[in-house]
């Protein structure tokens, strides 16, 4: 039997919850869906839990960690990012967290590209058209028609697990790719979808030569058809590659009239002010976005403006919200699995008790060499 250790978990994790408790582990749940308010975490922690099982909603600083000292040992994050821990106060009180990259990596890919499908082929506006009961007639083209995907070029803005993964659905649909990343390019991964998409001609599976290929950021977006963004959220004085704002009225100008926006990565990535402005004066043709700058999307926002909502899709920050992603607990295939194992593995001391060795340990960078 496991030390019985104490763990606040801010969320419901399903049953990796269940699994903790077998282990000895004495989990309590905040009972609510939304996130509970600061000062509860700042009580729980107080009380001397030894884990804290976190979203991207709950504000985790200083305040936090301090009223922690010499009883919180580990901050387990159920999300890929974590935006909402203070990095710096995590290492400054020796404070191990985890996050659960991979594990959602393909589902929010094929999100990303059901975004682009849905978009292009105007399947919101069709539907309303078919369920208020306003289908008079079939035509070849009125009242509208929609956009091919196959066939098509797409940008994908940064190659990272999820870009690379998108890219690879990209290639099935005989798209031209270009890809944009300042940090990150995977040559040898892009030569080899060009191998694959040559075959695929040579097979005769595809009819037309497709290509693949690294640009600057402007010819990506002045040549695509659809931009897919896949980009961590990086601000000024973070990184030489700021990304905050990287959508913003300068480059939403460069893309073509005709193209689309697709936004699963970060929502200050993209200004909102410009996204709605470009779409009421129809500098692109649509967009969709799944993340936004305050989440919930406020109601007052503009990206709720009737005028373009049927250019326009808006997501709840559900790309990962698929069954296995989110609730498996194998770690490695859940991401409240892998948010479970993450815990175990800094309060067991797995890995020699060597955090650096620890695969989902974010800040391993405190803890010496």
């Amino acid at each position: 039997m496991s030390k019985k250790f104490r763990v606040f978990a801010t969320c419901d994790i399903g049953d990796s919850i269940e699994l903790l408790r077998k282990r000895g582990y004495e989990v309590e749940v905040y009972p609510r869906p939304e996130a509970p308010p600061k000062n509860l975490i700042i009580e729980k922690v107080k009380s001397g839990v030894d884990g804290l099982i976190t979203t991207l909603r709950d504000p985790i600083d200083a305040e936090v960690f301090e009223v922690g000292k010499g009883t919180l040992k580990v901050v387990a994050q159920i999300a890929v990012g974590f935006d909402n821990i203070n990095r710096a106060d995590a290492n400054r009180y020796k404070v191990p967290f985890t996050h659960t990259a991979d594990v959602l990596t393909e589902a929010t890919a094929e999100f990303a590209f059901f975004l682009l499908g849905s978009l292009a082929r105007k399947m919101w506006p069709a539907e309303h058209l078919t369920r208020e009961n306003r289908w008079g007639y079939w035509h070849p083209y009125l009242p509208f028609l929609g956009d091919e995907v196959t066939g098509k070029t797409i940008a994908v803005i940064g190659t990272g697990r999820i870009g690379l993964a998108l890219i690879k659905k990209c290639s099935g649909f005989d798209m031209n790719i270009l890809c944009y990343d300042p940090a990150y390019q995977n040559h040898e991964y892009v030569k080899g979808i060009q191998e694959v998409m040559d075959l695929r001609q040579a097979r005769g599976i595809q009819k037309e030569k497709t290509w693949i290929k690294y640009v600057s950021l402007e010819e990506a977006l002045r040549t695509a058809d659809f931009v897919s963004v896949h980009v961590p959220l990086l601000r000024e004085g973070e990184s030489t590659t700021p990304t905050y704002h990287l959508f913003n009225e300068k480059t939403l100008r460069m893309m073509k009239p005709t193209a689309y926006l697709v936004n699963t990565s970060r929502g200050p990535v993209v200004d909102e002010l410009a996204v709605a402005k470009a779409l009421r004066e129809k500098w692109i043709a649509g967009a969709a976005l799944d993340v936004y700058e305050k989440e919930p999307l406020p109601e007052d926002s503009p990206l709720r403006d009737p005028a373009i909502e049927d250019r326009f899709r808006l997501l709840p920050h559900f790309a990962s919200a698929a069954r296995i992603t989110r609730l498996s607990t194998d770690p490695n295939k859940g991401m409240a699995g892998r948010t479970a194992q993450g815990l175990i593995d800094v309060l067991e001391g797995n890995y020699d008790g060597d955090v650096r060795k620890m695969p989902y340990v974010v800040n391993k960078e405190a803890f010496g060499k």
